[in-house]
């Protein structure tokens, strides 16, 4: 019988990280950009383009992400694992594609910041094994950069976005 803890591999070291970012613009407009699975690119910088592989969009389906160039990556093939239009939850995690990041899951929630309806509280949670070849900390820098740009580009889009839409209701 074979002793899986005697094999001497050692398991990934797991790197955690949670984000707030806090959004002017109601909940509505910021869900409408975040639950395209099929368009990340929509706010996310490092996307040059994205196709639904599988799936038609919903809880299942996969993509494949093009990254632009000059980062560590070229591809990115991703799984939507939850999309709740009532919790405004998203979940997908990443399944494969030309990159270092294995077992990488990403937890983005909305809510409507309390007392201010036309704001917006999100919380981005992220889970993702630490390269052998890399630190803690470095897996933990890059995670939380790459988020943040992620978060601040979506309250930039959401932001405008909510500007126009309240321009266009003033001018009716």
């Amino acid at each position: 019988m074979v002793n899986n803890c005697d094999n001497n591999v050692p398991l990934p070291k797991k790197c955690n990280a949670a984000l707030v970012q806090h959004i002017n613009a109601p909940v509505s407009v910021v869900w409408s950009i975040v639950r395209r699975f099929d368009n990340p690119q929509a706010y996310k910088r490092f996307i040059e383009s994205c196709s639904v592989i599988s799936g038609d969009g919903g809880v299942g389906s996969v993509r494949e992400v093009h990254i632009v160039s000059g980062l560590p990556a070229e591809t990115s093939i991703e799984r939507l694992d939850t999309l709740d239009d009532n919790w405004h939850v998203l979940c997908f995690s990443i399944i494969g594609g030309n990159h270092c990041l294995s077992n990488y899951r990403s937890l983005i929630m909305l809510q409507q910041k309390i007392d201010e309806p036309e704001k917006t509280v999100v919380v981005e949670f992220v889970t993702v094994d630490v390269p052998f070849s890399r630190t803690m900390e470095d897996c933990l820098y890059f995670i939380r950069n790459v988020i943040s740009w992620n978060l601040e580009s979506l309250a930039l889009v959401s932001e405008r976005m909510a500007s126009t839409c309240q321009g266009l209701i003033n001018n009716n």
